[in-house]
């Protein structure tokens, strides 16, 4: 009877060593198939087996009740349909193979098959109840095998005096506990591997989530366009990112990841600032406290940012673990601040001049005119000397027409224009103006070209610069092209010319202020086209080769 109950149960404690047998593979095969139960279920039929043997031959004084029900019971129950109806068969084929002569009681003595319908009925509400209930359900279903098995026994001794009544009363009773005490264990333990295992399922769903945020963290550090190193308490590197890690390789040459890891944060600086840059991190360990702080390194500036890293923990008191280390390459901002500051101040001296030269015409007009008269009453042959003194007096107006039409901030009045009209004003002043060079005009006018908010006066000076430029730069039969046309959501202007052409170098410069490629010119005229197309919302652009002419092109917004 001990022996019985111990190869009942063996079948929850020979699942180790089945899985010690197969490879981790064919265990994680099996799993992911689905079939969790499948080492239980092997298990199960080698105790059926054992039990069902050790009742046929034990010795010819055994009494011959089998527990092997115990294992098919906890099969059908907690494992799938399949597989219960599986074992099922196979308790009934081993009872044909072992127990040979057959006979009814031992059929029915040793299979069981009578309390197949109830245990198949009971499965589908075992397995949603709680342990508890599993327990009962078990212990009833075993306690209800035994009495109909135990009673089979009896009967099949017929008349027989083999053995007395309380004999067979007090076997029945002790086979009933030892199969209730061994289905008791073995639920427990199916129980309590069910509860590890989801604990482990948890377990590894948690590391993979883990292990894909950490990832996604890393991603996202890597992606943001800030260098950022995370250091301990004492300020030693633990992390940084690509970015830190390509400041650092273009400030230390030849560094790397591994060689940035474990070094103390103070090789960010140079060494005058090292000891800020600890104080910095030392207020954010002990203390808590955000700090930024500004520091240099070679020719380049960086703003620094020091924040604390707390554990998580769920008390109101947080533990700093560490301190997380922003940086900022600010250079560039460092320079644009500069150029601001040295703009607003040419703004100035540009408004006091165009001021100054205001006021410095009024005296010029008295001058030409009074030059005027005193021509009128010298003799013909100072003429040469006044004119002259008149002619570089209206060199040196238009030059301070040309700086203040430059220095203009107030935005003239705009209003519908179109574009072609201005153009067909100009066209005989540029004719009349071509013909004495001996040159042509030729005019591309795009179709449905809509109208624009203009400025005319504004862009007649434009166009007008542009066309005398162009015919300044070229010789005798030289053509000067105007087109105009659509290009996606804008309208282009094109002033084209046939002359010798401009380097790249003269080309950038072209529209700085007082550059000049002509031996009288002022260097204002292209400025000027510069300022009065940007108070237009557009964009002048050259293209210029040796050899091949110059195109100045135009672009307003429709």
């Amino acid at each position: 009877m001990l022996l019985q109950v111990l190869l009942a149960g063996s079948a929850v404690f020979l699942i180790p060593l089945f899985r010690l047998v197969l490879s981790k593979r064919a265990i994680a095969r099996m799993e992911h198939a689905g079939t969790v139960h499948t080492s239980f279920a092997v298990t199960s039929v080698a105790s059926m087996l054992l039990c069902l043997l050790f009742a046929l031959y034990a010795s010819p004084v055994a009494v011959p009740i089998s527990l092997s029900i115990v294992p098919v019971i906890l099969v059908i129950l907690y494992c799938k349909s399949a597989i219960g109806v599986t074992l099922s068969i196979l308790h009934i084929l081993f009872y044909f193979l072992f127990a040979h002569p057959y006979d009814l009681y031992g059929f029915l003595l040793h299979t069981g098959i009578l309390l197949y319908p109830i245990v198949w009925l009971s499965a589908k509400r075992f397995k949603h109840n709680t342990p508890s209930r599993k327990m009962a359900i078990l212990i009833i279903l075993i306690t209800m095998e035994l009495i109909v098995t135990s009673l089979l026994w009896i009967a099949s001794l017929q008349n027989e005096s083999t053995y007395s009544a309380t004999y067979m009363i007090l076997t029945a009773l002790g086979y009933t506990a030892g199969a209730i005490v061994a289905g008791s264990l073995s639920l427990l333990w199916l129980e309590r591997m069910k509860h590890y295992r989801g604990l482990e399922q948890h377990l590894s769903e948690v590391h993979q989530r883990y292990i894909a945020e950490t990832e996604k963290l890393h991603q996202i550090l890597n992606a943001v366009p800030l260098s950022i190193a995370t250091v301990d308490k004492q300020g030693t590197v633990m992390f940084v990112n690509e970015m830190m890690e390509q400041t650092a390789r273009e400030q230390l040459p030849c560094t790397s990841t591994p060689d940035l890891i474990g070094q103390p944060a103070s090789q960010f600086v140079e060494q005058g600032q090292a000891d800020k840059m600890d104080k910095s991190i030392r207020r954010a360990v002990v203390h808590g406290e955000i700090s930024g702080l500004t520091v240099r390194y070679g020719a380049h500036v960086f703003q620094s940012r020091t924040v604390p890293i707390y554990a998580f923990s769920t008390e109101s008191a947080r533990e700093v673990t560490g301190a997380m280390l922003i940086i900022q390459d600010i250079t560039e901002l460092e320079m644009l601040r500069s150029e601001l500051d040295n703009v607003d101040r040419l703004s100035l001296v540009g408004q006091m001049a165009a001021s100054i030269t205001h006021e410095v015409r009024n005296p010029m007009a008295v001058v030409r005119g009074f030059l005027q008269l005193m021509q009128e009453k010298s003799p013909d042959s100072l003429d040469h000397y006044y004119r002259i003194v008149l002619e570089e007096l209206d060199r040196a107006n238009s030059i301070i027409n040309d700086f203040l039409s430059l220095a203009q901030n107030r935005i003239a009045e705009k209003e519908e224009s179109q574009l072609h009209d201005i153009i067909h004003e100009l066209s005989p002043l540029l004719w009349a103006d071509a013909n004495l060079r001996g040159q042509s005009i030729e005019l591309m006018l795009a179709h449905n070209v809509p109208k624009l908010h203009l400025n005319s006066k504004e862009i007649k000076q434009v166009v007008l610069n542009l066309a005398r430029n162009g015919m300044e730069a070229m010789n005798e039969k030289g053509v000067l092209t105007l087109e105009t046309r659509i290009v996606d959501d804008k309208v282009e202007l094109c002033v084209r010319d046939t002359g010798p052409g401009l380097p790249r170098v003269k080309k950038e410069k072209l529209f700085e202020p007082f550059y000049t490629t002509k031996a009288k010119g002022t260097g204002l005229g292209l400025s000027m086209c510069l300022s009065i197309v940007e108070r237009h919302n557009g964009t002048i652009t050259v293209e210029s080769e040796e050899g091949q002419g110059t195109t100045f092109k135009v672009a307003f917004e429709r």
